[in-house]
């Protein structure tokens, strides 16, 4: 089977790579600094497309923000992108290729899904943990993508004491308490000080009593986000990955959901696609879509 062109595009960096139907890279990936305005980021996706046209026939793009359950356009954009972002015909950046998007997350899921940690279970939960939390869900082997294509995120209540506000502009949602900037947060609540993650963890590295106390309570914020998703969609198995899911006590994070879990017990596992794990995913999203 051919290979598929793959683009993840980040806040800062967009990645490419041609990926055949294992998974697998071939070749370097190619990274790009991603551009502030609009016009130059629509050019920049042109010019990449563009020089895989004499290599492929399809695209996959994965990027933040709801995808349409189509793979078509952007429902709603990210703080990180160009204003206006989410209104790019991503369809018609080349005459030569065919293009899907997709969610990032929702891309990891699929990467995990198809050559991963979860694959060979019919329902799992990805979850990518890093400045915030991303979220793909698959259920019976399909992605669940909700009436507009906007499922998985990951802003549901924690609390309703107002305490942490979160990117989405609510308040004490999972992703607040989950994210790096969910453990500067606790952090914060041990100590008084707001610090990088960065420190955060070489103070934990130096058994540093209150960095231990912060990761552990991190921990526990998670698995308690697990555990309420567990009890409501029965999952076969959950990945953390991301930057910060190295960080994440993934024993005492299964052993908690699975205490208190009032569906089936599960399985929490680190996922193991690395930082490609959405450009990947996002050739998964061609292949599902396109039927290659």
């Amino acid at each position: 089977m051919k290979n598929i062109l793959g683009i993840d595009i980040g806040g800062t960096k967009i990645f490419h790579c041609l990926v055949n139907e294992k998974g697998e890279l071939q070749g370097e990936v190619k990274k790009e600094s991603t551009p502030k305005n609009l016009v130059d980021i629509e050019n920049k996706l042109k010019e990449i497309i563009s020089s895989y046209e004499n290599s492929v026939d399809y695209a996959g793009i994965a990027t933040a923000g709801a995808v349409s359950s189509a793979n078509d356009k952007i429902l709603g954009s990210t703080a990180n992108l160009p204003l206006g972002y989410k209104d790019i015909n991503f369809l018609n950046l080349s005459s030569k290729i065919k293009v899907a998007i997709e969610n990032d997350a929702n891309c990891s899921a699929l990467a995990e899904h198809s050559f991963g940690v979860t694959k060979g279970y019919k329902n799992s939960i990805v979850l990518t943990l890093g400045t915030g939390v991303g979220g793909g869900i698959i259920i019976n082997n399909e992605l669940l993508k909700g009436k507009s294509g906007a499922a998985g995120e990951m802003h549901f209540k924690m609390s309703v004491d107002k305490k942490r506000l979160c990117t989405c502009g609510s308040c004490d949602c999972f992703e607040i308490y989950a994210s790096g900037k969910g453990l500067q947060l606790t952090y914060q609540d041990f100590t008084g000080n707001l610090i990088s993650t960065y420190e955060i963890i070489e103070k934990y590295k130096n058994n540093d009593d209150n960095a231990v106390l912060a990761l552990k309570k991190w921990s526990e914020y998670i698995a308690i986000g697990l555990l309420g998703l567990n009890n409501i969609f029965d999952t076969d198995i959950f990945a953390l990955s991301g930057s910060m899911a190295e960080f994440a006590d993934i024993e005492f994070i299964e052993k908690y959901v699975n205490k208190y879990t009032l569906t089936s017990k599960t399985s929490v596992k680190k996922g193991i696609m690395g930082n490609y794990s959405g450009l990947i995913g996002a050739t998964s999203v061609v292949r599902r879509k396109f039927r290659l």
